[in-house]
């Protein structure tokens, strides 16, 4: 199948229009075409996974009328020889709640189902930011969970099914999961309240109050989480940097004169104000991006051989890292991906370009990408490099 883009969830609205007039300010409906997600999650997939995935509480869970199931009306711990106790669904006991009208949720369904995983490569790759996907299915009328906000942006795509969603907006701009304050409960009607339709997409910033009910009918979303980058964050970033600079790792002194105490006040400030350049929020974001973890993709199994890549050159590879962050100079080019810095020579920048562009290339492509300058065994011999630094895969 093929994967939808952040241009395909958003549209009609452009991706730039979605950053300039909708992220972060306001919920947006983008209705679509019913059964366009239908092959992203099969219900067949949902039943494998539940059937064959020992999924312990609570990235597995049912939630109803606002509160938590109890785990163990719907499962059991079972013994096993080597790994001690396991959970296992009860099949009647789990339908039998399902039928009354619970909420099943399971974290990080992009670790279990390919297309979804493929298709939070593609958002971390666009958004900038570590995608996680969760699951929501349910048949009965109540709420899984009461009115509440959430500490991060969330696109949700209607899989299956219809779902009641109430949208009672913001009360406390921009709130975070560690804040002074929480934001008060709101009052009055919501702003919107409508049906998410099979097919259709919403974009909740964080913050922004909402429920959402079963209507007596399937459902199955899929909610997209992330969080953006704040200014909380960055000074965050900024002091573990301080730590390199001596004045800020050196005693403060308590017991000096009340002017050695404003002197040093003053160094302290005058380094961080040379830090806080125009520049700093650019610094951030690339190391943020260039920190971002690798999708755990293992390559099995050439990458456990000393060839390292299949021997043939229609074979795909796949770049893990869809934030790195390339730097191309007159005389190098660097890699900055999954907290390692990899430097290499300036003729390899036409195949490092290639390979952050996009998720996955041939072998065959980023050979024809290095000629003439680099010849077919010098960019087999860059991919393995990236093999063993554990940011390229073979597919």
């Amino acid at each position: 199948m093929t994967v939808p883009s952040l241009a395909d969830l958003v549209a009609p609205v452009g991706v730039s229009q979605f950053f300039d007039a909708v992220q972060g300010r306001a919920h947006r409906r983008f209705p679509g075409r019913a059964g366009r997600f239908a092959d992203l999650l099969p219900w067949s997939e949902v039943n494998r996974v539940l059937r064959q995935h020992r999924l312990e509480f609570p990235r597995l869970r049912l939630a109803q009328g606002g509160e938590v199931v109890p785990a163990h009306t719907y499962s059991e711990l079972v013994e096993t020889r080597r790994t001690g106790l396991v959970p296992r669904l009860l099949p009647a006991a789990f339908a039998e709640r399902m039928r009354g009208g619970a909420t099943l949720v399971i974290d990080s369904v992009h670790e279990l189902f390919g297309p979804v995983g493929e298709l939070a490569v593609a958002l971390e790759h666009e958004l900038r930011e570590r995608v996680q996907v969760n699951l929501y299915a349910g048949w009965g009328v109540t709420h899984g969970f009461d009115v509440h906000w959430d500490d991060h942006d969330a696109i949700i795509v209607q899989v299956s099914g219809r779902k009641r969603w109430r949208v009672h907006g913001v009360t406390r701009p921009a709130p975070l999961q560690r804040d002074v304050e929480l934001p008060e409960r709101p009052a009055g009607e919501p702003l919107e309240d409508f049906l998410l339709e099979d097919g259709d997409v919403l974009y909740v910033p964080r913050g922004h109050w909402h429920d959402v009910s079963a209507v007596g009918e399937e459902s199955l979303h899929l909610t997209i989480g992330f969080n953006r980058a704040t200014g909380v964050d960055l000074v965050a970033w900024l002091a573990d940097r301080l730590r390199a600079d001596e004045v800020f790792r050196t005693d403060l002194p308590r017991f000096a004169s009340e002017d050695a105490r404003a002197a040093h006040a003053d160094v302290l400030r005058a380094r961080v104000v040379e830090l806080m350049d125009a520049g700093v929020v650019d610094r951030f974001l690339a190391d943020r991006d260039a920190q971002a973890p690798a999708i755990p993709h293992v390559g099995m199994p050439w990458t456990a051989t000393r060839e390292l890549l299949p021997v043939e050159d229609e074979a795909e590879v796949r770049l893990l890292t869809p934030r790195a962050v390339l730097t191309v100079g007159p005389e190098s080019v660097v890699l900055a991906a999954a907290g390692r810095r990899l430097v290499f020579a300036a003729a390899a920048a036409p195949v490092l370009e290639l390979l952050v562009g996009s998720a996955r290339h041939s072998v065959k492509s980023l050979v024809e990408a290095g000629a003439p300058t680099l010849d077919r065994e010098t960019v087999r011999a860059l991919l393995g490099e990236l093999v063993t630094q554990g940011v390229l895969g073979p597919e």
